[in-house]
């Protein structure tokens, strides 16, 4: 890319150039000699002067021998100086920087993304490679979609500019770079490709849900819980300040006795933890990288059906942080150790979305079981009275039942099982079974299908429909 105008930067695949292998890491002058590739004019070059040299040799013609000479050596001159040099080092060193607006993005949200590459010192020799350098932005598909990138490019004498759009189709964590650049020496006799600058791993968020917490049956339980009187001006707790809070809510003589910000939050309004349950078996089982897929003998899953389970819960847990709520997001697997809970619309909004990103499917029916097992035993040893516990799962085997059972037994709990309408083989669907096993321990369940959006499931469950 170079001058004013509109170019396509090509979107390249995970395997980037420049990190194929440990070769890459051990010889790195080798691998950016071979790299450069001859012109067509330093190819035709370079055959004049063989034929020069051969012509010369047979008619014992030195001058033109040494003329022929002469062509192949500026040929291999230039080869070598085009791969001896590195772009980032010397007087001529070039740098570059990517900003990303916003960041972390939201899936199929656009962000807006500047690269400019520029000379680290103001020498001729910087604005020499700058003025023969193209660009050429690398991204994963995830970022790029099917029809790559339009980028504009921008140069002036001391930096290039590179402004273009991004749509993440996936969620998760992407590479976007490093920059490719292609340059050519100053006869235009080899042309050489190298990286530039380092790689930016891009946080790709699920999308969220504004989801109504306090629907009627969400206000039972509060009540329920809080011994349904009415609030008062002096109904009220401190705590202190997090970032995100609304301003309108610090308490002035309590920070003042305090000597720090503290905020009002109301008792009877509902500031109940809340811990979010994700069963990880709603997501595709990941592929093993040496034969393409995990053995699972469990139901497939779509990425879409897997994104939506996702969101939803995200949602779940982004809703009730904005009314208000500490919240949590704990996927199922996610080790012995509690998940701390996120307060604060802002800080915990991008807490339990980071949470998020990551959350990949188990690899088999085993390893589901065990991580709810380890999960349920976790949150019951750890769980407070007031707790609220909101699971997203899938069709529970019997073993996990029994533990999940019991969380019902000690404090408020409900789940969306997520689930088609049949069931393979005779006897019970095991949908039925799971909703069955947590109802009767006072579990309020909800059933969907697998690809429900997030609003709709979450309709189901605060409404108490079946």
């Amino acid at each position: 890319m170079s001058g004013d105008d509109e170019s396509g930067a090509v979107p390249a695949p995970e395997r980037r150039a420049g990190h194929g292998g440990p070769h890459d890491t051990k010889h790195p002058a080798l691998r950016r000699v071979v790299r450069v590739r001859p012109t067509r004019r330093g190819l035709a070059l370079l055959v004049a002067g063989l034929l020069l040299v051969t012509v010369g040799t047979l008619l014992e013609l030195p001058d033109v021998v040494g003329l022929g000479a002469a062509a192949v050596l500026a040929v291999l001159l230039s080869w070598v100086l085009m791969g001896a040099q590195r772009l980032d080092a010397g007087r001529g060193a070039l740098v570059v920087t990517r900003e990303l607006t916003p960041n972390p993005v939201v899936r199929d949200q656009t962000a807006a993304v500047r690269l400019v590459v520029g000379a680290r010192a103001r020498t001729g020799a910087a604005y020499e490679r700058l003025a023969r350098l193209r660009l050429s932005e690398q991204a994963a598909h995830e970022l790029a979609g099917p029809h790559g990138i339009r980028a504009r490019v921008t140069a002036h004498a001391d930096r290039i500019a590179v402004s273009y759009a991004l749509t993440p189709s996936r969620r998760g964590r992407w590479a976007l770079g490093p920059l490719l650049t292609t340059r050519t020496d100053v006869f235009g006799l080899v042309r050489t490709t190298q990286p530039l600058g380092a790689a930016t791993r891009v946080a790709v968020w699920p999308r969220t849900v504004a989801l109504p917490t306090r629907t009627r049956v969400l206000g039972d339980v509060e009540r329920a819980a809080t011994g349904a009187r009415l609030a008062s001006t002096d109904d009220s707790v401190l705590r202190e300040y997090v970032s995100g809070d609304d301003p309108r809510r610090v308490h002035w003589a309590g920070s003042a006795r305090q000597g720090r910000l503290m905020v009002r939050a109301d008792e009877s309004a509902g500031v109940r933890p809340v811990t979010v349950l994700f069963d990880r078996s709603l997501l595709p089982a990941p592929a093993d990288p040496r034969t393409g897929v995990w053995p699972s003998t469990r139901g497939s899953r779509t990425h879409a059906e897997g994104e939506l389970a996702v969101e939803l819960a995200a949602s779940v847990a982004t809703s009730f942080l904005d009314a208000g709520h500490p919240a949590r997001l704990v996927p199922t697997g996610s080790g012995p150790a509690p998940v701390p809970f996120a307060a604060g619309a802002r800080t915990g909004r991008a807490t339990v979305l980071d949470q998020a990103v990551d959350l990949r499917g188990h690899r088999g029916t085993a390893d589901a079981e065990r991580a709810v097992l380890q999960t349920v035993r976790a949150l019951r040893a750890s769980r407070s009275q007031e707790e609220i516990v909101v699971a997203v799962l899938g069709p529970q085997p019997e073993t996990a039942l029994r533990e999940a059972a019991e969380l019902g037994v000690e404090g408020t709990c409900w789940a969306l099982v997520v689930a088609p309408d049949d069931a393979p083989g005779p006897g019970p669907a095991p949908a039925a079974a799971t909703v069955g096993a947590l109802r009767a321990a006072g579990w309020r369940v909800a059933t969907c299908r697998p690809g429900t959006a997030p609003d709709r499931a979450w309709a189901l469950l605060a409404e108490g429909a079946a």
